[in-house]
């Protein structure tokens, strides 16, 4: 009797731990072994290079990281002209990669819920010219994550526990301010994929890796459509001119000027291009070029290594030679 009474009692205490979860749910491990659990290896090899596993194994921290999956490294690395993810960790320093995951984690614990009422942006563990840097986010559907090359990336799965945090799964590696060269900074945004093209077949992609600094006015895909239609052209021959390297230069100013340094010109505004020609910067930003049409700025202060880009809706064109 006296052991059927123990049995019973062991029993009733199963049942209970089963009921409390106690014993089907185990207790989540931390950021760093949820993660190289759950298959994030291209993850999990730049954060031991990058030197972060130890923070991302502190018992003590609660963090949120925004986990791209291998596939987006390997999109991230591709674009940039490295073979795959795996070269890609192996050809950058540890700095670089640790500013670039510093910008996927938030220096507390937000569940989707939390991001969603958190409002339209959060700020990161990576510091860039003395302040932490912020993502911005839309949250209207799901929750998307635009970065500092103005890119977007998805939350494809939120809310994966660790003991020390939040992992939230994205499509796409967060790209920071300051970390990649201007012409890097161009190849991972697809709105500027003909500038891109035009910079290579111009012979201008060492120049403008260079350390500079540089401020690019970078037309958009939409306005080199545009640009081409009205100089009754198809893109094969503009990247074919004899002139190709005159009008991209043209785009182009030495040292690093910010929106705010535009803004406080006298207006109108000359300014001298690397091309050697000008345009002018009206009291409204625009920006009337030597032909007198005129480009808006569509977006500012994308901030790369060696310079600045500012989005603008037009090409410009510098005099006729």
């Amino acid at each position: 009797m006296k052991q059927w009474k123990t049995w019973m009692a062991a029993l009733g205490a199963a049942t209970l731990l089963a009921a409390c979860g106690g014993s089907d749910d185990p207790a989540p491990g931390t950021l760093a072994s949820e993660a190289t659990n759950r298959g994030f290896g291209a993850l999990v090899a730049a954060a031991d290079k990058a030197g972060l596993v130890p923070a991302l194994s502190d018992g003590a921290s609660d963090l949120t990281v925004f986990a791209p999956t291998d596939a987006a490294f390997d999109t991230l690395a591709t674009t940039l002209g490295f073979a795959d993810a795996t070269a890609m960790v192996m050809a950058l320093d540890s700095a670089t990669l640790r500013k670039i995951l510093q910008y996927h984690v938030l220096p507390m614990r937000k569940t989707a819920a939390d991001l969603a009422s958190g409002g339209l942006s959060e700020a990161t563990l990576y510091v860039f010219e003395g302040s932490a840097t912020t993502l911005k986010l839309d949250t209207a559907s799901g929750v998307k994550i635009t970065d500092a090359v103005l890119t977007q990336a998805n939350v494809t799965a939120a809310d994966v526990a660790a003991s020390n945090g939040t992992i939230h799964v994205i499509d796409k590696v967060l790209v920071p301010p300051g970390v990649l060269n201007i012409v890097q900074m161009a190849q991972l945004n697809p709105d500027f994929s003909v500038l891109v093209e035009a910079v290579v077949t111009a012979g201008l992609v060492s120049t403008l890796s260079d350390p500079g600094p540089f401020t690019v006015f970078a037309p958009t895909d939409a306005a080199f459509t545009a640009a081409l239609g009205e100089l009754s052209l198809t893109k094969a021959q503009l990247l074919a001119s004899p002139s190709l390297g005159a009008v991209l230069t043209y785009h182009v100013v030495a040292g690093d000027v910010r929106a705010a340094a535009v803004m406080a010109l006298s207006k109108p505004a000359v300014v001298g291009t690397v091309q050697g020609g000008n345009f002018s910067v009206g009291a409204d930003l625009g920006i009337t070029d030597a032909a007198g049409r005129v480009a808006t700025l569509l977006a500012t202060d994308v901030v790369a290594s060696n310079g600045v880009i500012h989005v603008i809706d037009k090409v410009l064109l510098p005099a006729a030679p």
